[in-house]
């Protein structure tokens, strides 16, 4: 079974790790505050889990996760990850990140800063329009009737076919957003961020999830706007 390397293991990479565990995987997690900041996860997650340094976790991960805060993406270890299907799950947030020129004018998008840092890398934007409790609440069996999808974007199609297989193995279907630089279609603000996915779409941050299938995700997208 491929083990999934965390760089990262906040509310996102949290709960993908525990999702990754549930589905069989073996995990390596990793944070800026060291290995031992991480034992109460490590402990819930069992067997499967350890923890371990950001250069340490991206060597031993087959596919990584990458779960950081945007203003820290140049400080994601390069080498160890070189040939590998790179999984980010960034946003930008100008209060939180200060401002990006490239983003605020939008001549990139987030991913693409990051597959810029990684260019030996298959960098796909996933995970990143869902609230961590509504990812790790709507879950589901492949052929389950009310299964929820999440938008992907990527450059590489090796890469995001093994993105596919992921969430496929987690618990949702994925729905092709095209490349990097399409990924402003599902970043904050736009129509899939949080609210398909919560019965309160005004408030999905303390709404329970409700799910969101392959249609209403396609939907969203093409709602976008700049």
């Amino acid at each position: 079974m491929t083990t999934i390397g965390f760089i990262g293991s906040g509310h996102i990479g949290g709960t993908v790790a525990r999702l990754a565990v549930a589905a069989g995987y073996d995990v390596v997690l990793s944070n800026s505050r060291g290995p031992e900041t991480l034992r109460d996860l490590v402990g819930e997650l069992g067997p499967r889990a350890r923890a371990a340094t950001p250069a340490e976790a991206a060597a031993a991960g087959e596919l990584v996760v990458v779960s950081v805060p945007l203003k820290v993406y140049r400080d994601v270890p390069v080498e160890p990850l070189a040939g590998k299907t790179v999984l980010d799950t960034n946003n930008y947030y100008p209060q939180r990140d200060g401002n990006i020129p490239e983003l605020d004018e939008g001549t990139a998008t987030s991913s693409e800063l990051l597959q810029r840092h990684l260019p030996e890398s298959g960098v796909v934007k996933v995970f990143n329009h869902i609230n961590f409790r509504h990812l790790a609440e709507l879950a589901r069996p492949a052929g389950a009737l009310d299964r929820s999808a999440l938008a992907i974007a990527g450059d590489d199609p090796a890469a995001k076919d093994e993105a596919t297989a992921f969430l496929d193995a987690i618990g949702y279907d994925a729905v092709d957003a095209g490349p990097l630089a399409e990924g402003w279609r599902f970043q904050p603000g736009t129509p899939i961020y949080g609210t398909p996915y919560a019965k309160d779409p005004s408030n999905f941050w303390e709404s329970p999830g409700t799910p969101a299938d392959a249609a209403a995700i396609r939907a969203g997208l093409a709602a976008a706007e700049r």
